[in-house]
């Protein structure tokens, strides 16, 4: 720049993120509402910093949203599961000009029983353990609450266990 001030160049979100369902052994799941939606709910979600492999930002978002450490449970589960989706407008800023739509890969977090959380205040207003039924009905995401319903089903074929 020729006053000799150094400009950093816009900082994006990749369209590229997690959505991770933090449940317990009985199918109870925690949901986060978020700060900048009030009233709206959801699982842990976000996006992928860098070339950062996805299981890594899995169990980062975890533990900046919620606290919990994902190896103390045995670390996140990839479901090899992606949805891809518009972003809404209200959310479009974030991401380089142009860019619609985001690619969110599917992940869970089984933890034994209901654990402390430990919110980001700058990102959710509260949290609850939910019955599984009751959390998917309570998502604003579509994206969300399919992962939600489809838990009992994904738990079944990956434990063996009907």
């Amino acid at each position: 720049m020729e006053d000799g001030s150094v400009h950093e160049p816009a900082r994006y979100k990749q369209p590229v993120s997690v959505l991770v369902v933090i449940h317990t052994a009985d199918l109870r799941v925690l949901l986060l509402e978020r700060a900048d939606f009030p009233g709206h709910w959801q699982s842990v979600t976000g996006s992928r910093n860098d070339d950062e492999p996805l299981d890594r930002t899995a169990a980062r978002e975890v533990v900046e949203e919620t606290g919990i450490i994902a190896t103390e449970h045995g670390g996140v589960i990839d479901w090899k599961t992606t949805n891809r989706f518009e972003i809404f407008a209200r959310w479009r800023h974030r991401f380089a000009p142009g860019t619609t739509h985001n690619t969110e890969h599917v992940y869970s977090l089984p933890v034994a029983v209901e654990v402390p959380v430990r919110l980001a205040p700058r990102e959710h207003l509260s949290y609850r353990w939910w019955p599984w039924q009751d959390a998917a009905a309570r998502c604003f995401s579509w994206s969300n609450r399919d992962a939600i319903l489809a838990l009992p089903e994904w738990i079944a074929a990956a434990t063996g266990r009907p």
